[in-house]
């Protein structure tokens, strides 16, 4: 660099570095200038990106993106059923975790293999079928799996928190076959999931139900042996009779010796009349009447000699002196003379006597009914006894029949409702709902103009650091104010640098 015009001394200080020759500064202003010297370079490094970017972008080809939707609902194959026992029966995951599990289904390659499958690859994916078809054997599992990633990258599946739809969007070169590749996709999305879910027939069901089973039969022929060996039908029909036959006995024992102590009352009562009563009595007795029927007779003869004599007849005196005497010894009771009587049993006193010897017959019965009855009650205690005894061992064999008749219904039960719920699930979704099916979509999306403003920015971003980097690497003060900055020194002129 050469300066022109006349020096003038200026004062300044001396530099604080000595090594400042190599290391030029530079202000804002300076980069403009800088940078304008370098434009060839850089507008030929900005052509030359921007042209391949440009080409590049013109291979692009227009996409079409299909979208559907999914309901998805609470389902039977979500609820929890144990295996055995009711311990968390009924659980049911929430909302997010329902439609995260669906969404997992609907992102397995599996599904979209099935798909591709259903479909064809060549009608998929024709150039990848082409290839598919004259691929040998070993070959064509790799290429299957790279047409299904290749269809995974192409396909979203989006979720939202707290809702139960599920968005399913697929990209495709032909709006036709992005429409048919997702509901095709969809349809066996619902086929798929069904054997994901719901599960297989368990042979442990039927491993489990067939040990109880036989378990349950030795119980029963230890059951049966019991009652056998102990002359029983029914365990608990027999305690039962016996202990209301013992109620019985008891009652009936009370009642006997109530009527006992009263029919002994009664007998005592009687024997105490028996001895008032004598075992004979008059029967009948006849009255002596001579003596009325002489005076009687003496009157009517009186009467009749009335009619034919006097009254101071001596006659009618002695007639009349005879009734006169008769009459005084009839009033004295010297005439009275006892008739004919007639003795016999007393009535009264056969009556209680038979009353006696019945009462002595009851008791005498009801004394051998007592004797009876005790016989029975202490039978029927001992045997009451013998089952008491037995009872606990009986308690174990009917506990243990019992559990594992319940265990065996219980898997039995469990098995048929695994069929039940598996059939049926194999047969509806009814709580997946696909209620926006994928149609042709009218508009596509290209990536063209994207890239192309990618290649310009790139390009332009590509030739500024081309012009910096050629600005930095240039030897020597680039202007004449870096020359001032760097040295330290006013620059009085400035004449350009002479071509050799």
């Amino acid at each position: 660099m050469a300066y022109a015009g006349s020096w003038s001394t200026v004062p300044h200080d001396p530099p604080a570095r000595a090594d400042w020759a190599g290391r030029p500064r530079y202000a804002p202003s300076d980069f403009v200038t800088l940078l304008w010297r370098e434009k060839g370079l850089m507008l030929a490094v900005f052509l030359v990106l921007f042209v391949v970017g440009a080409g590049f972008s013109m291979t692009l080809k227009k996409s079409y993106t299909a979208g559907s939707s999914v309901l998805v609902q609470l389902g039977p194959e979500y609820v929890y059923e144990p295996r055995a026992g009711d311990a968390a029966r009924g659980a049911v995951p929430d909302i997010d975790s329902l439609v995260a599990s669906e969404a997992e289904i609907l992102l397995s390659s599996q599904l979209r293999e099935r798909t591709l499958r259903k479909l064809g690859l060549s009608t998929v994916y024709p150039a990848v079928g082409e290839k598919y078809d004259a691929a040998p054997a070993a070959e064509k599992p790799l290429i299957m799996a790279k047409a299904v990633q290749d269809m995974g990258e192409k396909m979203n599946v989006a979720t939202t928190p707290l809702n139960p739809v599920i968005r399913i969007s697929f990209e495709h070169e032909d709006p036709a076959m992005a429409a048919r590749v997702l509901n095709t996709f969809l349809e066996e999305y619902l086929a798929y999931r069904r054997t994901v879910l719901v599960q297989a027939a368990s042979p442990a069901l039927e491993r489990q139900r067939v040990l109880f089973e036989e378990r349950l039969a030795d119980a029963d022929t230890a059951y049966q042996e019991f009652l056998q060996n102990n002359n029983l039908g029914d365990f608990a029909a027999t305690k039962s009779s016996m202990t209301q036959l013992i109620g019985q006995l008891e009652g009936q024992r009370y009642t006997l010796e109530a009527s006992i102590q009263e029919r002994q009352g009664r007998l005592a009562g009687l024997e105490s009349q028996l001895a008032g009563f004598p075992p004979t009595t008059l029967l009948y007795s006849d009255v002596n009447t001579a003596d009325t029927d002489k005076l009687a007779q003496l009157k009517v003869q009186r009467e009749d000699l009335r009619s034919r004599y006097t009254p101071d007849s001596q006659t009618l005196q002695n007639i009349d002196a005879q009734i006169r005497t008769l009459e005084a010894a009839v009033g004295a009771g010297r005439t009275a003379a006892p008739g004919a009587r007639r003795m016999g049993p007393n009535p009264v006193y056969q009556t209680l006597v038979t009353d006696k010897a019945q009462l002595v017959a009851e008791i005498s019965s009801l004394k051998s009914a007592r004797d009876t009855n005790t016989a029975q009650y202490a039978e029927a205690t001992t045997k009451l006894q013998q089952l008491a005894e037995l009872e606990p061992r009986f308690t174990e064999l009917t506990r243990d029949r019992d559990i594992l008749q319940s265990s065996v219904r219980d898997y039995t039960v469990k098995e048929q409702q695994d069929d039940a719920a598996r059939m049926m699930a194999g047969e509806s979704n009814d709580n997946i709902r696909i209620f926006e099916r994928a149609s042709p979509p009218p508009k596509g999306a290209s990536l063209k103009k994207p890239v192309l403003i990618l290649a310009f920015l790139f390009a332009a971003f590509s030739a500024l650091c081309a012009g910096l980097l050629r600005m930095f690497l240039r030897p020597g003060m680039p202007t004449p104010a870096s020359a001032s900055r760097t040295l330290d020194l006013p620059v009085l002129g400035a004449a350009p640098l002479k071509a050799r």
